[in-house]
């Protein structure tokens, strides 16, 4: 969630919908329905090799939520299952955009020189520190926060990536750019609000991404965020993008900082919001500035409000990744609690739990006046 120019609070990424039902359903035609909680103790299958539409992470991510007969079905029968479920709630005008945003990759990546080609692959060693590394092998929550500040509820800050790979990544990055300029290549930007800057899965770092939620990201957000989908990730955004004294000075969603000299640019958050509340007012403890550290990561919630200052002098490049539910991003529409993340939400239950003891305290009160009486 990234504040605009005239200062609201906006979504970036749209979200389909399917319909809910009040028995914890959701409908998806005939007689079957998806179950609005997953089976956490079924493991999907892999589809990892087959040529879908949709990533493979958010066909084994759905496999959970799947009616529970349909499980033991053959992994052909599943995906069509699941196929047909997609299709339904994906409009024709996306599926076009999606087939040509395929095709737009496809040529980039037949045309594209790498600068270097081993960071196209994950290596862990060789791209993480060892600290990062060992907590990731625990897989534990004491592991995760005895590398982790925490300086606000539910932002995490630590170091993450080795000095080498952020200078290649810039490197990789930068070529990318002059080969753009050279061969006069239109390319597609990070999002709306960035005029600077390379979206890594569009120049063949895809699979490399993935690995790096799934085995590295996912096993974090599954500790620290199931409240909002931490627990199943099933696909990603990563783009790198570049702010200096001439650039986009007042934009916003970074991650990890890659390095270059600078001064200025520090990160702000205020307040995890959800849809009904995004431009509520902020509340006291939820304001924090974060300067950035070149190979240190912050991890938050996408709902959490935040913003950058403006870079005063040099440039600085930063790698973001937003890493997505598909499962939460359509179950969260039947929900109408969020008091659990939401701060506003949670604000206003408390103020109508306060209201209700005071009510009934001096309910209490006249009774016993009465009684006295």
């Amino acid at each position: 969630m990234s504040q605009n120019q005239n200062g609201k609070w906006v979504r970036i990424a749209p979200e389909q919908q399917l319909r809910g039902s009040s028995n914890g359903h959701v409908e998806v035609g005939g007689s079957n329905r998806l179950c609005i909680n997953p089976q956490k103790d079924h493991k999907s299958e892999s589809y990892e090799d087959l040529q879908l539409e949709f990533n493979p992470l958010v066909f084994s991510s759905l496999e959970q939520y799947l009616p529970p007969h349909m499980l033991s079905l053959s992994r052909e029968v599943k995906v069509h299952y699941m196929r047909n479920i997609l299709l339904r709630y994906l409009p024709e005008t996306e599926r076009i955009r999606i087939q040509k945003h395929k095709e737009y990759r496809h040529r980039i990546m037949l045309n594209y020189p790498p600068l270097y080609k081993q960071i196209y692959s994950m290596d862990a060693e060789k791209f993480f520190t060892p600290s990062f590394l060992r907590a990731v092998k625990e897989n534990t929550e004491a592991s995760f926060r005895s590398i982790m500040a925490e300086p606000r509820k539910g932002l995490y800050t630590f170091e993450m990536l080795q000095p080498q790979f952020c200078e290649m990544l810039m490197s990789e990055v930068d070529n990318f750019e002059r080969w753009v300029h050279d061969t006069k290549f239109r390319i597609m930007r990070p999002n709306i609000m960035n005029q600077y800057g390379a979206v890594l899965d569009d120049f063949g770092m895809e699979s490399m991404l993935d690995r790096l939620m799934s085995d590295f990201i996912s096993p974090i957000s599954r500790v620290f965020y199931t409240e909002i989908g931490g627990t199943s990730l099933d696909s990603h955004h990563g783009f790198v993008v570049e702010y200096g004294i001439n650039r986009d000075v007042e934009l916003v969603t970074l991650n990890i900082c890659l390095g270059n000299e600078f001064s200025g640019g520090e990160l702000f958050f205020r307040g995890v919001r959800c849809d009904e509340h995004v431009n509520s007012d902020i509340q006291p403890g939820e304001i924090f500035d974060y300067p950035h550290v070149p190979g240190h990561a912050i991890l938050h919630p996408g709902r959490h409000r935040h913003g950058a200052r403006p870079t005063t002098s040099g440039n600085r490049m930063n790698l973001i990744i937003w890493c997505r539910s598909s499962a939460f991003r359509e179950l969260k529409k039947y929900r109408k609690d969020f008091s659990s993340w939401c701060g506003e939400c949670k604000r206003k239950k408390k103020e109508k739990e306060r209201i209700l003891v005071l009510a009934t305290q001096q309910e209490l009160m006249n009774r016993g006046m009465q009684s006295a009486s």
